[in-house]
């Protein structure tokens, strides 16, 4: 099988001998092209090549959730075909690797390429479901660029403590869940309108609900992890369903601590509760509006301010080998 390996060398949790030794093993199975990102985005256009030229029937991505978001929108470029487009496997290398391990492979990278070798051998694979994001006509971001994610999105707090973790990270710090965790509370302390949100959710033939300070938008479940704790906001979501929304309408500090119990405490049969809260399960198409603009982020990525976001969910978007 012809393969290209895509490999981001900022992977959080690999060194260049442990590339070398996972690029040997997986040379011994597959044809196998190694391209080595230099670029942010620079997996979004290997992967686009790939896709467009035929070169490859499978891209493999080394590296973490932006790693595998950007082959992901690569291979998609031009809409989903799974009987058409190379498939997609994942080598978990980064902090989280939320989609890697919601498709139930091993966090550790070599474990996780054992799992993929075996899976190419046995011809194990799905077809998952995925988010779709762009821009709603008649609006500031009506030309904002439709763009994939693989587990989930955010508008209002958690995409703010992402783009908070990004600029700690630009700054030289590590990426660890005890730096998410303090941003956390920066973001906590400096939200504005943690008592009355801005943002309203509308859906085709449904009355709008409004005034939510944060909407969480999920693909699979779990939607994060705190370490090896798995974090359920939308318990239902699943790969093969459309998308999960988790609405907070208020933020206080008893808001806050009664919500940061329940996520910490979900499983896959309950996950955050109450009157504030707004829980809605295999949503196809939805649009997030605000008042202000508020950050947007998908699969970890904060993708700067906007004030209106268009969803979509797409079953049987995409092959995946796990």
């Amino acid at each position: 099988m012809r393969a290209l390996l895509v490999v981001n060398p900022a992977a959080t949790t690999t060194s260049a001998r442990t590339r070398d030794v996972l690029t040997h093993a997986l040379a011994s199975d597959l044809k196998l092209e190694v391209a080595t990102t230099e670029y942010r985005g620079h997996a979004r256009d290997l992967a686009r090549r790939a896709a467009e030229s035929g070169s490859a029937e499978l891209v493999i991505a080394l590296g973490g959730d932006g790693t595998v978001n950007e082959v992901v929108n690569g291979l998609l470029h031009h809409g989903p075909d799974p009987a058409a487009l190379p498939g997609l496997a994942v080598v978990p290398g980064g902090s989280t690797n939320v989609f890697a391990r919601a498709l139930g492979l091993p966090n550790d990278v070599v474990e996780a390429t054992g799992a993929l070798l075996s899976a190419l051998e046995s011809g194990s694979q799905r077809t998952v479901g995925l988010g779709l994001a762009g821009g709603v006509p008649g609006t500031e971001d009506a030309e904002a660029p439709p763009r994939w994610f693989t587990f989930t999105a955010g508008l209002g707090f958690d995409a703010g403590v992402i783009g908070r973790v990004e600029q700690q990270r630009e700054r030289g710090k590590r990426s660890t869940h005890a730096l998410y965790v303090r941003q956390v509370m920066r973001q906590f302390l400096g939200e504005q309108h943690r008592r009355q949100g801005t943002i309203t959710l509308s859906r085709p033939g449904e009355e709008p609900v409004g005034e939510l300070v944060l909407a969480i938008v999920c693909n699979t479940a779990p939607w994060s992890f705190l370490g090896n704790k798995p974090l359920y906001a939308a318990p239902e979501a699943s790969f093969d369903t459309a998308l999960d929304l988790l609405g907070l309408s208020r933020l206080t500090p008893a808001a806050v601590s009664r919500y940061a119990t329940q996520l910490l405490t979900s499983s896959p049969e309950r996950g955050p509760h109450g009157k504030h809260a707004l829980t809605l399960h295999d949503l196809t198409d939805f649009t997030l509006q605000s008042q202000v603009p508020l950050p947007l982020q998908m699969d970890g990525d904060h993708l700067g301010l906007r004030t209106s976001v268009k969803f979509t969910g797409v079953r049987r978007a995409l092959r995946v080998i796990a």
